[in-house]
């Protein structure tokens, strides 16, 4: 069985003869640690992998090595604190409520030669290829316009934030139909919606303004039979049914954020777990017994061999190897029957 037909078969909450695997480094993690990277990739290979195409260019970009601050394609500026740290949003280019109007996407973003190579990077493989889209609405809102800001225009029902909303949604739509046209076997959007309490806007408001965006974009990927893979960070738990019914074929949780069994029993056999081990476990994973048990916990409660779950890992700074190969052997390890 390759891979490709791993995933799917876990996607469509088949039978499996084991948990899929799939491994995430920050941009350059993978030259700093490659070593290292060899050794993983041969004991425990990823079953997921993304295409092949090129990226879009920033004004400014650190190299992956150093502190500094870069100014993406959009025109935020973001400061990255110290090597392989998350990069903290600076400035906003939209902070001034005047400039709402005037905005444009880059163009660049849907130019169709960025695509050139994604169809041959697919047939070159026999994993699963899984495109990381653009697509994050509310991300990009609080990015252009400001964290703060954002939240009070969405409150207000500022008619220029609802505008610059529907212009990212119409772009969004467009990029994933130029992904939905390739040969790729999913696609993954992305929006952070949960502190560690809940989520950052109410639900109420969620399901007015931004369900109906995600809808749209379930239905372009699945009309193209593309699996549709959800990422968020923190508690969502108020939003996670409607993720389900949405029809999302994968969604990544902040799985110790929430009650893992609780989403379990509510979910299992209607969406597939993309998760694994909170990424603050790996930087301080204790003793090998005690790890073992954190990763041993989260799989009782997600893997009963009929699909349904994928261990995806986060490689970040700071994180030994061994911790990782630990981690990949626990999701092997034999576990007792149960109906």
């Amino acid at each position: 069985m390759t891979s490709r037909e791993l995933v799917v078969k876990t996607l469509n909450h088949e039978s499996v003869p084991r948990v899929p695997r799939d491994l995430w480094l920050p941009a350059g993690e993978g030259s700093i640690r490659a070593e290292e990277l060899a050794e993983i990739h041969i004991r425990y290979p990823s079953d997921l992998v993304q295409p092949e195409i090129a990226p879009l260019h920033a004004k400014k970009t650190p190299k992956h090595d150093k502190s500094g601050d870069f100014a993406d394609a959009w025109g935020c500026v973001w400061h990255v604190a110290s090597p392989g740290a998350a990069p903290e949003l600076k400035s906003s280019p939209l902070a001034e409520a005047g400039r709402l109007t005037s905005f444009q996407p880059p163009a660049e973003l849907l130019d169709r030669a960025r695509f050139a190579k994604v169809n041959k990077s697919c047939q070159a493989t026999s994993r699963f290829v899984l495109a990381w889209s653009e697509v994050r609405p509310f991300d990009r809102l609080r990015a252009l316009r400001g964290p703060d800001a954002a939240l009070v225009d969405l409150a207000r029902s500022s008619k220029d934030t609802r505008a610059l909303l529907a212009a990212l949604h119409e772009t969004a739509c467009k990029e994933l139909e130029l992904w939905a046209a390739t040969d790729v076997d999913g696609v993954m959007f992305r929006d952070d919606w949960g502190a560690d309490d809940g989520l950052l806007i109410a639900a109420e408001m969620w399901r007015e303004i931004f369900r109906p965006l995600y809808h749209d974009y379930c239905d372009i990927l699945h009309a193209k039979d593309k699996f549709v893979f959800f990422r968020s960070a923190g508690n969502i738990l108020d939003i996670s049914g409607d993720l389900v019914k949405l029809g999302i074929d994968a969604i990544h949780w902040s799985l110790q954020q929430m009650d893992v069994e609780r989403l379990a029993k509510r979910y299992r056999g209607r969406v597939t777990f993309w998760g694994g081990v909170d990424p603050r476990a790996l930087q301080n994973p204790g003793s090998p017994e005690q790890f073992r048990e954190s990763v041993l916990a989260v799989r009782r409660a997600l893997d009963f061999g009929g699909g349904g779950v994928i261990a995806q890992c986060q490689w970040d700074p700071g994180v030994r190897v061994q911790t990782i190969a630990s981690l990949f052997e626990q999701w092997l390890t034999p576990l007792p029957m149960r109906a």
